[in-house]
């Protein structure tokens, strides 16, 4: 398991770490601190399902469209993704570099059953072990990792040729400060303050090039926005907060 003081390893900012290690007991708690999480994970899930059985001819609306796929969910926190994706019928791997975390997720997959190879790494880690995957998903991850192009890149070689992945981020625009840093964690405080830093945010087509170098095709860029009077996040083209990007690896399948 990865330490969470000393030097910064690979990918990981070990500020990012203890940050994130801290809130690990409160993963699955809907009305907790992660309460922003749980209401944005169902419009994540039905977007990476969306991309994935397009790209793979799978039925949306099938028992386990995900059957024979090896799915990596970087930065997999205590589950959230995981869990639903291993419930459609692939193979999942999730991985995280806090040990707190993990923990947590793996105390919660035997509470449900769920058969998850929980792992405290990062994406550098599998890159070494020469692991690759037929979807590679960093959702909530770009905005907090200290070399993104870096990141892409290492999530590039974990991607099988013809595979895909799906990234979702925060804009780095004068709006998305207002909404996500100012209003969320500021003002109604659904985040812990400084959970986002400004600076590190990624605009669509700064993610968009190093995707490209690292040697994906953008196949979607969609926005979510927020519906305060339903409670809800639903997909929109505003781009200008939160967004998510699929990408198809070059290559046959």
């Amino acid at each position: 398991m990865e330490r969470t003081a000393g030097e910064p390893r690979g990918q990981a900012d070990q500020r990012e770490i203890a940050k994130f290690a801290r809130m690990a007991e409160d993963w699955w708690n809907p009305e907790g601190k992660l309460r922003p999480l749980h209401r944005l994970n169902p419009i994540r899930l039905a977007y990476v399902r969306d991309m994935i059985c397009e790209r793979f001819g799978r039925d949306p609306a099938g028992r386990t469209p995900y059957e024979g796929l090896r799915i990596l969910d970087v930065g997999c926190g205590g589950g959230l993704v995981s869990e639903p994706v291993k419930r459609l019928g692939a193979e999942v791997v999730g991985i995280d570099p806090t040990e707190e975390t993990i923990a947590a997720a793996r105390i919660h997959a035997a509470e449900t059953g769920c058969a998850i190879d929980y792992r405290v790494a990062t994406t550098d880690d599998l890159v070494a072990a020469g692991e690759t995957f037929d979807v590679v998903l960093a959702l909530e991850v770009v905005e907090h990792v200290p070399d993104v192009a870096a990141f892409v890149a290492s999530c590039a070689a974990l991607t099988r040729p013809g595979g895909l992945a799906v990234f979702a981020t925060i804009n780095r625009t004068p709006k998305a400060y207002a909404l996500a840093i100012v209003a969320a964690e500021q003002i109604l405080r659904w985040l812990p303050r400084g959970t986002h830093d400004y600076r590190k945010l990624v605009r669509p087509e700064e993610l968009g090039g190093h995707l490209g170098r690292a040697g994906y095709q953008v196949v979607d860029v969609s926005g979510i926005v927020y519906d305060p009077f339903r409670d809800l996040w639903k997909r929109s083209p505003d781009i200008d907060v939160n967004y998510m990007v699929a990408a198809r690896k070059g290559g046959s399948a």
